[in-house]
């Protein structure tokens, strides 16, 4: 082994670390590690940026707009609607409908996206159809992830190709994976049709949906806010008499989150804004822990009931909505504080849903993370700011699309595209790309939505993480590595290999990511091939599904964490659910890749 090569493991080893433990972010450890090796000086500099400029960035890039183009005209909602309908509330068609519309939808768009498009519309049916959502949105991750698969526009397939063209080999085209990645989809929509479901949770808090489908008296069932919610008196000599709500600081002090004003002689008054004042002899609804429902009483109240029950919550004015931070917004990580939610929308989170169970206390100091649910109550006529901000996506009452008319002009433009790169009448990137801008230019699409639609840190992860593909073929590791691949596997031939190789990558995509595993795993498949005389294309194609098989752990691709929250899943869900269907798409490769891309 050259030095060149041991520094190239030793920094993409360190690099595997920082992302395993989270010490940093992924985006910036992959940036770190091209700067590094252009320091080390096993790339150039200009190498180590050249990821910006690659084929495989500016595809991925072009996905997220022309992903966006689609639901800014209505189109993946038009397809979500349809659920309901024609599964006429029938829990198994609705399960196998869920699958089929989210793997064609990724067949063709980006897989997080998919699933966020039709997370809404998932939902929806399901209340009304008095099904658990937790018998839908694994499924529907898996689903969508296996659709991705099946065609070069899912980010592993994209590096992998981009991988076989620095090694001088024919990238990938936009079909080739469909032969090995179709069987993969009907044998996992299969298995979950007909056995996977029967491994989800069969008892969760969220089953309450099945008993008041729809309704915001269920939402508040399912955040058990009856177990939170205490009605307190305000007597005449209290300091918070005569002020404002906003004056009181009652949420900023206590964590309460108030709900309701009682009045003498007044209807209940639902959502009070923070400039209603509060008068002597008022009754204030509010939710959280009994310990600081007793330090509101000790400045300045009488407790009248604890466990005061979930009076109607919403009325023709009044909803109580559920939130989701969007996948590319900007939420993730921050506090509602910080984001000034309730000024900026005039709404109020009372309580948020995290791995399996509500918190109704300090909501708004909880940063907050991806996969959470938030219940919001407030003005309905408020509730149109949640709809049009690309930070969150709200689960009930889904919006009108502002371009709906310009549907069938997106659709358009997205089967001209992919009828370009399927018939490689021009590049991929360059289809994808002249696909996105065609979105813009016919108005489907903003220019200020299309940067708001990409997923910049992803785009950052990836172009950090190209040039290390560089380095390892460069520096002589990936040929080392590749002997150490055939010292282990050449016994049993390619099949042994590619079978090895997909088992690695599947590994290492359960607690980094399949963009990772890809860059890394794919080099060495190449390598390994070619000195055991196999095609390496058919190898990197082993390594590159298995980058795709991210359902063992939550971790291991966003849309699993997406669906966490409000599917109520917990870790131990995704692997006894993921595991069987691992094996299963080991075994469908076995025996499926030699038929269409024989190994030698």
């Amino acid at each position: 082994m050259t030095d060149q090569a041991l520094i190239t493991l030793l920094l993409l080893t360190v690099a595997i670390i920082l992302m395993v433990t989270e010490w940093l972010r992924a985006d910036l450890v992959a940036l770190l590690l091209a700067l590094g090796l252009a320091i080390a000086g096993v790339i150039t500099l200009q190498e180590a940026f050249s990821g910006f400029s690659r084929s495989a960035v500016i595809t991925i890039l072009a996905i997220f707009i022309l992903t966006q183009g689609l639901y800014r005209t209505g189109v993946t909602q038009r397809i979500g609607d349809g659920l309901y309908w024609l599964t006429r509330g029938r829990p198994t068609r609705l399960l196998l409908l869920t699958m089929v519309i989210g793997a064609s939808l990724s067949l063709f768009m980006n897989n997080l996206a998919a699933a966020a498009l039709l997370m809404p519309a998932v939902m929806d049916a399901a209340r009304r159809s008095h099904t658990n959502p937790s018998r839908l949105l694994m499924p529907l991750a898996f689903a969508v992830i296996l659709g991705g698969a099946a065609t070069l526009l899912t980010t592993s397939n994209i590096l992998a190709s981009a991988v076989l063209r620095d090694q001088g080999l024919t990238p990938f085209g936009l079909l080739d994976f469909l032969p090995v990645g179709l069987p993969m989809l009907l044998v996992g929509v299969s298995y979950l049709l007909f056995a996977g479901r029967r491994l989800l949770p069969a008892i969760n808090t969220v089953e309450h949906f099945a008993d008041a489908p729809g309704t915001p008296n269920g939402l508040a069932e399912i955040y058990a806010l009856d177990e939170r919610l205490s009605e307190v008196e305000i007597p005449p000599d209290s300091p918070l008499a005569g002020k404002s709500l906003a004056a009181s600081q009652i949420g900023e002090r206590f964590g309460l989150s108030i709900l309701a004003i009682r009045r003498e002689g007044q209807p209940l008054q639902l959502a009070p804004g923070p400039e209603q004042v509060v008068r002597a002899g008022d009754s204030l609804l509010v939710a959280g822990q009994p310990e600081r429902v007793r330090q509101l009483t000790e400045m300045g109240g009488r407790l009248i009931h604890a466990n005061a029950g979930t009076p109607g919550l919403a009325t023709e004015e009044v909803t109580l909505l559920e939130v989701i931070p969007a996948p590319h917004g900007a939420a993730v990580g921050r506090t509602l504080k910080e984001l000034r939610f309730r000024e900026k929308y005039g709404l109020s989170v009372v309580a948020l849903w995290r791995s399996g169970r509500p918190y109704r206390t300090d909501v708004g100091d909880m940063p907050l993370q991806f996969g959470d649910a938030l219940l919001v109550h407030g003005l309905r006529e408020r509730a149109a700011f949640l709809h049009s901000d690309p930070d969150f996506i709200v689960l009930t009452e889904p919006e009108v699309p502002p371009r709906a008319r310009k549907g069938w002009l997106a659709v358009m433009i997205m089967t001209v595209t992919l009828l370009a790169a399927a018939f490689n009448l021009m590049p991929v990137a360059e289809a994808m790309m002249l696909g996105a801008l065609g979105m813009i230019l016919t108005g489907c699409l903003t220019m200020d939505e299309a940067y708001q639609a990409i997923e910049w840190r992803s785009i950052f992860l990836i172009a950090g993480m190209l040039p290390a593909s560089i380095a390892l073929t460069q520096s002589g590791a990936t040929q080392w590595l590749g002997q150490l691949a055939v010292a282990a596997l050449a016994k049993g031939g390619p099949m042994a290999l590619a079978g090895g190789l997909f088992l690695l990558a599947t590994a290492l995509t359960q607690v980094l990511s399949g963009q990772v595993a890809a860059v890394v795993v794919t080099p060495v498949a190449i390598a390994a091939a070619q000195q055991i005389g196999a095609d390496p294309r058919a190898v990197a194609m082993a390594a590159a599904l298995g980058c795709s098989m991210a359902f063992m752990t939550p971790t291991s691709h966003p849309v699993n964490l997406f669906v966490m929250g409000p599917g109520g899943y917990r870790f131990r869900d995704f692997l006894r659910v993921g595991l069987p269907l691992t094996l299963l798409e080991l075994a469908v490769i076995m025996l499926v890749l030699p038929i269409f891309w024989p190994l030698r």
